[in-house]
């Protein structure tokens, strides 16, 4: 079930019209964008698309823009999650009469439940659903961390499939690969080669946003045993991997598609755009890769 979600799926951005409303037009243009270049699954809403300033209603608007542009070609994965049980499971069931074909569940934030109230939120959204459920730990912006442990029982719940691994420490994805089978997705773009090396699904990326043809050819070699090949690629990229993070995301991967020219707009308060400074540090990058042309 987890290898129909894909391999390499980009966390979308959300265009925004010069009055912050999402452009719907865009997004479906970056839709067909992306899946022509490397994506074989997208993610939206989720944090990457500014979902803490979404409403629910313009979030259900752009789950049915982004399947009626591509959702016969790849998996489109709905972002669902919040700190408020209820609310998760309310979006979730709004997602699925959407034609969605996976949710991603973000860790409960800011109210730092113990673990076992963590387990108990995601049971009972994937409860409300007969969609697969990936789960989406990130203890960088969520506080709390998933143990192993934690993911492994996660993992005996039929429709949570799943990881979108955003914790650095490879140790706890060795650790989760011996307790359980529980599919893994990198949730940091420079732990994508890592990921795919201890066999895991995939990543669900930022920064396939305008590299993914070589994050894609990166997977192919990894699984087609060339993993000097799939390290040389890697290398190429970490550069550009840090720049798109100088600053919090999706700031500059937003200023990196306006820079080449696919015009998703601004971002909505707290977040605001690039400062001169990093939008030169990603165009240098960009120029490096040969995406931009040199003035």
């Amino acid at each position: 079930m987890t290898d129909s979600l894909g391999t390499i799926l980009t966390a979308m951005v959300t265009p925004f019209d010069a009055d912050l409303a999402v452009d719907h037009d865009k997004l479906a243009e970056l839709a067909e964008h992306l899946v022509a270049n490397g994506s074989d699954g997208l993610v939206v809403a989720g944090t990457t698309g500014e979902s803490p300033t979404l409403a629910d209603a313009e979030k259900a608007a752009m789950f049915r823009t982004v399947v009626e542009a591509v959702g016969d070609r790849v998996p489109v994965v709905a972002g669902t999650g919040s700190n408020d049980t209820a609310h998760s499971v309310e979006l979730t069931r709004t997602a699925e009469k959407c034609g969605v074909d996976a949710v991603l569940v973000v860790t409960p934030y800011y109210n730092k439940p113990p673990e076992r109230g963590l387990l108990a939120h995601f049971r009972a959204v994937a409860a409300a659903t007969s969609l697969p459920l990936v789960v989406y730990n990130i203890p960088g912006r969520s506080v709390v961390n998933l143990s192993p442990e934690a993911l492994a029982a996660l993992g005996e719940v039929d429709n949570i499939v799943a990881v979108k691994q955003a914790n650095p420490d490879l140790g706890e994805l060795h650790r989760l690969r011996e307790l359980s089978d529980l599919g893994i997705y990198a949730g940091n773009d420079d732990m994508l080669l890592d990921v795919l090396k201890m066999g895991g699904l995939g990543g669900i990326c930022v920064a396939s946003h305008v590299v993914g043809p070589r994050l894609a050819e990166m997977a192919r070699l990894v699984r087609a045993g060339d993993e000097a090949g799939a390290e040389r690629l890697d290398d190429g990229l970490r550069a550009l991997y840090k720049a798109l993070f100088l600053t919090a995301n999706p700031i500059l991967v937003k200023e990196a598609l306006n820079l080449l020219g696919h015009g998703v707009g601004g971002l909505r308060l707290p977040l605001l755009p690039a400062t001169p400074q990093e939008s030169a540090a990603v165009a240098d990058e960009l120029r490096r890769l040969g995406m931009l042309s040199r003035a």
